[in-house]
């Protein structure tokens, strides 16, 4: 595999977030790091401000190895709450936003967060659960309104800060020291298919996939990457701030993610490129054609996965297509280049160097191209791998088993050594005896011209197996009648894949990360399943 940009090297052992902020800061000066809004971050400024973030960390009594929860939306502090921890060896614990109640307490208590860091907007959500949370000691609030009211700060059971306090601390540089095998943060799984486990990154680990991404897909310096997804979740910090950081390019952070400001946001950033999830594809593939489409503004996309109407996505928009296979447990394992051949279009690419991949069957043994099975991953070099599951031991031994990390995903290699994703082991439904992938059915009716989002997922009828439901949002303005679906997937699909339920549906349920929650589509399909569409009651047969 070719790199497009040889990066200086950086060796295993510097590589922290402390010493790579310092080296940034010295390649990079006044060059814009961070935009955010219209204001503009050099890379000098970032390592000064991060510097006294963490004195300021310092003096309410964070150490080296305490762990430090972060409720806080896209904007600049959550990055320099991030850089501050790990220039001070704390271990930042980012939480979804969306967390309240029973799982907001679960998320402070699992990590072992001694403090939390909280926008003015959750303090409610946490003074719910406090009582709850007793290991929590300390507690900051970042209020754009100005400082902290003190009526605000007299209902929290623990000492309260101002946020612009740490930003007014020292600007002594740290002198903990931070080795690259300590840990850096624990990013947690989505919990779309049951409780969250925090997955446990190393500095070496969290820095070393956004260098090889740097190199496999060409980053330059005088690249603008749009991060728009949650900094909480893995992909906004791994797969965009962290390579323009070693990039030496500039990020442009949006607030969040939105399909009719998303074109919008990229044109005035100047953007160039960009990562987009699948239902973020979707989204923007269902919205009505414009004229500047086209305008070449941007220049390559990472899509994981591909779909199956990638290459038309990319022609309509004028981009280079690249992807990975990578996830929260474990880190970036495949790369897809932009210089990757077309008829790899639909593949994750091949293993990075510093990676293994094997397709494994149930018993461990590696299955020939092909043939899909399990993907499993291992890595080449110690630490750039996620480390397990944080207080999660025996979760944590299920995964690696036999040498190998155990992902859950199902896959095949082609004889050319390009990996191809199939779908989530969880995902696999069997129905007549059959084995059917709901990645498979949900690419092919997504082709339909009026579906905009489509979910497929099992559901047990009174036969007592899997039957395959499809839960389907439209494009706007468009209309379609299920039995004209069902036609739709006989004439693209095997028999035995055919939805026999159909819904249709405003939305989904999804993560905060936008991926769709298809366990509550399911859970709620089972218990009204005598109220959905049914191709069966409505007489519809499929042959053969």
């Amino acid at each position: 595999m070719t790199s497009l940009r040889e990066l200086e090297p950086i060796p295993v052992r510097d590589r922290t977030m402390g010493r790579i902020l310092a080296r940034q800061a010295a390649r990079n000066g006044d060059k814009t790091y961070l935009l955010f809004e219209g204001r503009r971050y050099s890379y000098r400024e970032v390592d000064a401000i991060t510097t006294r973030v963490a004195n300021g960390l310092q003096a309410l009594g964070i150490r080296k190895g305490d762990h430090v929860a972060l409720v806080l939306d896209n904007r600049p502090e959550i990055l320099w709450l991030y850089f501050a921890l790990g220039k001070l060896g704390g271990v930042s614990i980012p939480i979804n936003t969306a967390a309240k109640g029973e799982l907001l307490a679960y998320f402070l208590n699992q990590s072992d967060a001694v403090a939390i860091v909280l926008e003015a907007g959750y303090v409610d959500r946490f003074l719910a659960v406090q009582a709850q949370c007793p290991a929590v000691r300390r507690a900051v609030v970042l209020d754009e309104n100005g400082p902290v009211a003190a009526a605000l700060a007299s209902r929290f059971a623990v000492p309260v800060t101002d946020y612009a306090e740490l930003e007014s601390g020292a600007d002594t540089p740290i002198t903990t020291e931070v080795r690259f095998n300590d840990r850096f943060c624990l990013f947690y799984t989505s919990g779309t298919t049951g409780p969250s486990k925090g997955n446990v990154f190393t500095h070496c680990n969290a820095l070393s996939a956004p260098i090889a991404r740097v190199g496999f897909f060409g980053y330059q310096r005088e690249d603008i990457l749009y991060v728009c997804l949650p900094l909480f979740h893995g992909n906004a910090l791994l797969g965009g701030c962290l390579p323009g950081l070693v990039a030496d390019a500039t990020v442009a952070l949006s607030r969040r993610f939105s399909a009719s400001n998303f074109w919008k946001e990229v044109r005035a950033a100047g953007a160039t490129k960009f990562n987009l999830l699948s239902a973020m594809v979707n989204i923007l593939w269902a919205q009505p054609e414009r004229p500047d489409d086209n305008d070449g503004i941007l220049r390559q996309t990472t899509m994981v996965p591909i779909p199956e109407f990638g290459l038309q996505f990319a022609k309509r928009f004028n981009l280079q297509l690249t992807s990975v296979y990578s996830l929260t447990d474990y880190g970036n394992a495949t790369v897809l280049p932009p210089d990757h051949p077309p008829e790899k279009s639909r593949s994750a690419g091949k293993p990075r160097p510093e990676m293994q991949v094997a397709i494994l069957d149930d018993d461990d043994f590696p299955l020939p191209a092909g043939e899909a099975g399990e993907i499993c991953l291992r890595a080449n070099a110690p630490w750039i791998a996620a480390q397990g599951y944080y207080n999660m031991p025996q979760e944590t031994l299920k995964a690696y088993r036999n040498l190998w990390f155990h992902t859950g995903d199902r896959g095949y290699f082609d004889p050319d050594g390009y990996l191809y994703f199939v779908d989530r082991k969880k995902d696999a439904m069997r129905r007549r005896g059959e084995n059917i992938s709901a990645w498979e059915v949900e690419q092919i009716i997504s082709r339909h011209p009026a579906v905009g989002e489509v979910a497929v997922f099992p559901v047990r009828a009174e036969m007592a197996e899997d039957e395959v439901m499809a839960t389907i949002v439209l494009r706007p303005e468009m209309t379609v009648e299920p039995a004209e679906l069902i036609r739709f997937c006989q004439d693209n699909m095997a028999y035995f894949m055919v939805p026999r339920f159909l819904e249709l549906v405003a939305e989904m349920p999804k993560t905060m990360t936008q991926k769709v929650q298809k366990f509550r589509l399911q859970e709620a399909a089972q218990q009204r399943l005598s109220e959905i569409w049914d191709r069966e009651k409505a007489g519809i047969k499929v042959t053969r």
